[in-house]
């Protein structure tokens, strides 16, 4: 690609703490615990890494540094990189409230995710809990290449990424329009990049399905598993919704373009022989 063809990367400053605080994921539980609880995404996201005392993790993008926290809880040196100077920050009084105190080591630096500062195959594992989104297919392809550089050959690749790109072009319109008629437009902006979080509209340039995910990673040079899930759905509106609700979030086709979340956990493919 051009290099004048590429968009420019989104602008580190619109990561403010106000971001990481009220729009970020976790930044609830955040707030609550500085870091010392994970929202039900980040969970279920870290538990797939499988963390083990002595290995050495990265979180590429770490944000707020909670899953640097969490990592080094379990023993391992956890390593984090940020381009948001608040970020790195925040992330830095995060891992210092614990230091000495849990058995991993914990570091964190400002540094792009298409140049990481760290030798060939350290990592055991490295994290992207929602970055994928926020990176244009260039520097997301940069980024997965250093990415598969930095992981060990027998390392795994853990990646969050929401929402669910055909929700947002196919189902949301039906969602919005069920919801009008029921008298419940309001809630339910013409754009979904602005619902619940209006400033998804201006950081989120790079959605995914569950099927471009899966290329995209395999074109990087990885393998392994790409599937979709949501968060528990509540039910108890009326037995139409609540049926409507079970169609369409856990049966094919509908739930790939209903569930909302993607997660892969992939290794380096092996060359063919």
């Amino acid at each position: 690609m051009d290099r004048q063809d590429e968009k420019q990367p989104v602008p580190s400053t619109l990561y403010d703490e106000e971001y990481f605080r009220t729009a970020c994921e976790g930044y609830d539980e955040f707030n609550t615990s500085e870091g010392e609880q994970l929202s039900r995404r980040l969970s279920s996201a870290f538990s797939l890494a499988r963390v083990e005392p002595g290995m050495k993790v990265l979180d590429v993008g770490c944000g707020r540094g909670e899953i640097l926290r969490h990592a080094a809880q379990l023993g391992a040196d956890a390593y984090g990189i940020d381009y948001a100077t608040v970020a790195v920050n925040m992330s830095q009084r995060v891992i210092e409230s614990v230091d000495g105190v849990v058995p991993g080591y914990t570091a964190v630096m400002q540094s792009d995710a298409k140049r990481l500062p760290f030798p060939t195959g350290a990592f055991d594992r490295v994290l992207m809990f929602d970055v994928v989104e926020h990176l244009y297919p260039w520097e997301l392809q940069q980024a997965l290449a250093e990415v598969h550089r930095v992981l060990k050959p027998d390392g795994m690749f853990i990646v969050h990424t929401a929402p669910n790109i055909w929700y947002d072009r196919y189902a949301y319109p039906f969602v919005r329009l069920f919801r009008t008629l029921l008298g419940q437009g309001e809630k339910y902006p013409r754009n979904p990049r602005n619902f619940l979080v209006s400033v998804n509209e201006h950081v989120h340039v790079n959605e995914q399905s569950m099927w471009s995910l899966r290329r995209t990673l395999g074109e990087a040079g990885f393998k392994g598993k790409v599937w979709l899930e949501s968060p528990p759905q509540h039910g108890g509106e009326n037995v139409v919704i609540d049926n409507l609700r079970t169609l369409a979030f856990r049966t094919p086709p509908f739930r790939w373009f209903f569930e909302r979340e993607v997660f892969a956990v992939v290794s380096k493919a092996q060359p063919s022989p």
